[in-house]
């Protein structure tokens, strides 16, 4: 198995708990026994680490950030349980200082759970070559118009060109992104149309093409059980059909429960905002939904749809 996986997936393991994490040592393993060829380019990892602390800062903003300070009234002082709160708050404080700190060492380190496991991936994935003629071929594909790519960004482009030059002839290619620039504009699980037509042209075969690491696990290499990432597609899911104004509410007091969502998960929720229209009431009557998807734009801007993401940021009154 030829397996491409996309930085933003990439960048998605930091939103991942432990046991998911685990699961996903099982793909290293893989690999390793020589069942999946798991397919790297620089540029690939060029973009992770100049991405990485971006994404763990968004995901450990709320932590820094965390206070816990109540204010006791005078006439509380009489009672016992006014110091055994100040003793508890005095150790909550502690413990919350010397969490942070060895966190931020770990970060500075790369030595988080995600970072020991992405870089066990990396030593043994296959590096694909970026030379001259693969650029000037990149630079040629942005300048005629072809996708991938945007924002006269070569990056997706050079992919693109690697992974076409080193797949070998007549093997399919499994691909994982959440880049709208891969995606097909008349179905969102399928992949862009011209680049699946130059893959059969080019190599006489075809490009499996997920949006979720999860759907691809589940599809692909249902040994690994990835129950985290699966239960969040299942609520933006349930955005997106909601039947009622308070099931909506709901299922976003969950989604908030997460600290990170992937590329497709972000766009998702951003359809669902605009396609429900018991979320659109949302919108405007709860100020709890309503800074739900500031936050989503705020934080995965770059990564939706520039249409989609422009209505909502008219339906949130935000500027862009």
């Amino acid at each position: 198995m030829q397996l491409f996986i996309d930085t933003n997936i990439l960048l998605s393991f930091y939103a991942l708990n432990a046991e998911d994490l685990g699961e996903l040592a099982k793909l290293r393993d893989l690999i390793g026994m020589g069942q999946v060829q798991l397919l790297l380019t620089q540029q690939v990892l060029d973009e992770f680490y100049r991405n990485r602390e971006s994404r763990i800062e968004g995901a450990m903003k709320p932590l820094y950030s965390q206070t816990f300070n109540p204010q006791l009234p005078q006439i509380c002082a009489d009672y016992p349980e006014a110091e055994r709160l100040r003793r508890a708050l005095q150790e909550y404080e502690q413990a919350h200082g010397v969490m942070v700190r060895r966190i931020s060492e770990d970060i500075r380190a790369k030595n988080l759970r995600a970072d020991r496991l992405l870089l066990s991936l990396f030593e043994v994935g296959t590096m694909l070559t970026i030379d001259d003629r693969r650029i000037e071929q990149a630079r040629l594909r942005m300048g005629v118009g072809n996708p991938p790519g945007k924002n006269n960004s070569l990056g997706d482009a050079i992919n693109w060109e690697c992974l076409m030059a080193d797949v070998p002839a007549g093997s399919n290619l499994f691909l994982i992104s959440g880049d709208k620039d891969y995606i097909s504009a008349l179905n969102e699980d399928e992949l862009n149309g011209f680049l699946q037509d130059e893959w059969q042209r080019r190599k006489g075969s075809k490009v499996c093409f997920y949006r979720r690491l999860s759907t691809f696990c589940k599809e692909q290499l249902p040994e690994i059980a990835m129950a985290s990432l699966r239960d969040r597609d299942f609520l933006i899911r349930e955005l997106a059909n909601g039947q009622s104004l308070a099931a909506t509410q709901k299922v976003i007091d969950r989604l908030r429960s997460y600290p990170e969502f992937t590329a497709a998960q972000a766009n998702g929720i951003v359809l669902a905002a605009l396609g429900n229209q018991r979320f659109g009431w949302a919108i405007d009557g709860e100020e709890a939904v309503r800074g739900f998807l500031t936050e989503i734009v705020t934080k995965y801007g770059s990564y939706i749809d520039p249409e989609a993401l422009g209505k909502l940021r008219s339906l949130l009154q935000i500027s862009g």
